[in-house]
This record gives C-alpha cells, structure tokens and sequence, in this order.
C-alpha cells in the first residue's frame, strides 16, 4: 500500500511537468506550422471547425468521467460495512474467559450444551466473515479496477490537452501572419479607393477576428482537458486511501481474527472438556483411593496443557476492534470521496457548460 501512495505523490508531481513537456513539444512540432499552412482562412466555415474535432472529444471524455462517477459500483459499500459491523457485534470476549466450575452434576450436564452453543454460535459466525470477506476482495478489485480506469483516462486527457494545444499554437501563426502580412497588404491594395479591394480588407479583418476567437473557444475547451486532469487525481486519491483501509483492517486482520477464533474455541473446547475430567478425576477419588494420585497428577497435565493458549484473547479483542475501527475509518473515507465526486461532478459540468456554450 505504501507503494501505491507513492506511486500516485509521484504521479501527482509530475502533472505540471508534463503540461510543460507538452508545451514544449507543441512549440517544437512541425504538425503546427502544417495545421498552420492548411487553414484556409477564406473560408469561415473552415475556420469555425479548426480543432473541432478534438474540443467535441474534450466534451464527450468530460461525459464519460462523469458517468463513470455516477456508475461507479465502488460506492456501494454501505450495506456490505453495515452486515460486518453486525457479524462482529456477535463476539463476546467472556465466552472465551475461565469460568468456575460449578458442581459436579451441574458441570456434567451443561459441558455438552456449553461445547454445542459455543460452536453453533462461532462456526456460524466464521461462516458470515468469510463471505463478507470474499466481497471485501471484490470490492478492493473494483476500486482497483476503477482506478486503472481512470489512469487511462488521465493519459487520455493529455493527449486532448496537446492535440489541443497543437491547434491553439497554430491559430497564433495565423493570426501573427494575418497581422503582419495579409492586413497591411489589403490595406495597402484598399488605400486605391478600389472597392473589391476595400471588401477584400474588411473580409481578412473579419477572418482575423473569426481566428481570434476560435483560439478562445479552443483555449476554453484545453482548460476543461487541464481542470480534468486533477479532478481525475483527486478521484483516484480518495480510491487508493480506501484500498489502504481495506488492506490494513479488513484483507490482513480477517484472516487473523479468523484463525485466532478458530484456536480460541478449539482451546475452549479442551479446557471445558479438562475441567469436567478435573471433576470426573475428583469425584473418582473418593472411591479409588489407590489411583487418586494418578488421576489428579493426569488432571492437572491436561489442565496446564489447555489453560496455555497460542492465541490470547486479549489478541482476539485487538483484532475485533482493529475491524471495527476499519469499519468506521472506511465509512468516513467513502463520505469523503462521495463528497469530492460530487463536487468534482459539478464542477466538470459547470466546463463542460462553458464550453458548450462556446460552440
């Protein structure tokens, strides 16, 4: 897990380095004086659609995020935590404490009841936490899962970002080229007093203007790509702090709650089955004085051998409350994220508006 925080510090870092590298190469790119040289600035229809393609792919991208927010199946976890935090409710830590041994008779007739109910009530129990674990793992799979998804989708937004940007810097040829050269011409031929010529001016300073603000809107649509990016990131943070939760208070400390309990009741088990031979071996020695020596050195063996236990149950109570804890920790992370999908939700929206307004 701690890999995995590092490895998304590092891709977090390097967010800013990459719109440089990308600034940089685009400057650099032969493709921008070529999307530069075939725009036909004569034709308004071509200018309206320069870089169309790639803004319609920001707003369709912008789409799908926000789909995979809403459709996203790991927020359904509530009812999962909930049925764990009920499974656990049903350990007793005292059914696992020694107990005085009442009478004999009392001992002997309750020793099978108390055997039955201790593994009736622990066997179902093992039973429960094994399927919720099960789910437990398909639930780290899917938050996994999502998040590769949304690695794609990061890389994805970069390359809008530069085929954007590629657009943009071409626009900004235009434009200084329209400035610099094909104005001043067109005034130049206009100051005849030549009326076509006095049309062809007002045509190019429109076709300026026209240039100018479809690099807006492409400028517009390349800030949508670049808001995405940390909006994906804030996504995939929340994503990774549930799978180290996970990780650590459910897929690590289950199977060790589970092997402890089974322990506990085997050890429970034997010591209850001790103490009524300890009673056995007590009552036999008021009729067989001869063996009585015998029967109690056995007695306190197998005592001393079952009272031990690998497994405490000062461990079994650290582990429960380790779930628990998990639990609500869980809980709170998923509010958490559920609070920055929405905010993150809204906020793609609010962009995506803006640049749908600016078709």
């Amino acid at each position: 897990m701690n890999e995995i925080n590092g490895n998304f510090e590092m891709q977090e870092v390097d967010l800013e380095k990459k719109v440089n590298e990308v600034a940089v190469k685009v400057k650099a790119s032969p493709e921008v004086q070529k999307l530069a040289t075939q725009l036909d600035i004569r034709n308004a229809q071509a200018i309206m659609s320069f870089g169309q393609d790639t803004a319609v792919e920001i707003s369709k991208f912008s789409d799908r995020i926000l789909s995979s927010i809403s459709n996203s199946s790991v927020e359904d976890s509530g009812k999962m935590l909930q049925q764990l935090n009920s499974i656990m409710g049903k350990f007793d830590k005292k059914d696992f404490e020694d107990k005085k041994p009442g009478l004999f008779e009392k001992i002997f007739n309750k020793v099978k009841d108390d055997i039955n109910k201790l593994l009736e009530k622990y066997q179902t129990m093992d039973k429960e936490i094994s399927k919720i674990y099960v789910e437990i793992k398909q639930y780290e799979n899917e938050i996994t899962k999502t998040n590769n998804m949304l690695e794609e989708m990061f890389g994805k937004n970069l390359e809008y970002y530069e085929n954007l940007e590629k657009y943009i810097q071409a626009g900004y040829i235009i434009t200084d080229n329209m400035r610099t050269q094909v104005i001043p011409q067109l005034e130049q031929k206009a100051a005849s007093g030549d009326q076509m010529e006095a049309i062809n001016l007002q045509n190019g300073l429109q076709a300026l203007e026209m240039v100018e603000q479809r690099i807006y809107d492409l400028e517009m649509a390349k800030m949508v790509a670049l808001q995405t990016a940390p909006q994906i990131k804030l996504i995939q943070r929340g994503n990774y702090n549930l799978l180290r939760k996970i990780g650590s208070a459910f897929v690590v400390t289950i199977p060790v709650f589970k092997s402890g309990l089974i322990q506990a009741i085997a050890i429970k088990r034997q010591k209850i089955q001790a103490d009524a031979m300890k009673a056995l071996d007590d009552k036999t020695n008021e009729m067989l004085m001869r063996n009585a020596q015998n029967i109690a050195s056995q007695s306190v063996d197998i005592a001393r051998l079952t009272s031990g236990s690998s497994i405490k149950i000062e461990t079994l109570e650290k582990t429960f409350e380790t779930i628990v804890r998990g639990i609500e920790e869980t809980k709170q992370i998923e509010e958490e994220n559920r609070q920055n999908r929405d905010a993150s939700r809204q906020k793609l929206l609010e962009l995506q508006h803006q640049l749908e307004s600016k078709r």
